[in-house]
């Protein structure tokens, strides 16, 4: 088995309206930003596990973001995976 790194960016579909990014632009707008034309807010995670290959990997992670980290209704994610090189000890 070997360890994986991933980054996993979470955002709102860009159909969903994002009411905190809105009000993120205002205030930022207010504060002398005017060029800031939209904000999106979204969450950020990292995840480290154990798999046979990278393709393992890739379908675990799949499913945790479609079972538990996302709302596939209205959010979509990007998975970034990154084998650690160090073999991971599995009892």
């Amino acid at each position: 088995m070997k360890t994986y790194q991933s980054k996993i960016e979470i955002t709102l579909k860009k159909s969903v309206l994002d009411p905190q990014g809105t009000q993120l632009q205002h205030a930022l707008s207010n504060m002398g930003y005017e060029s800031v034309a939209d904000v999106r807010v979204g969450k950020f995670l990292e995840v480290t596990l154990s798999a046979a290959n990278e393709a393992e990997a890739q379908t675990k992670l799949n499913e945790m973001c479609d079972k538990l980290l996302a709302n596939p209704v209205i959010e979509e994610y990007k998975v970034e995976l990154i084998e650690s090189g160090a073999a991971a000890n599995v009892s």
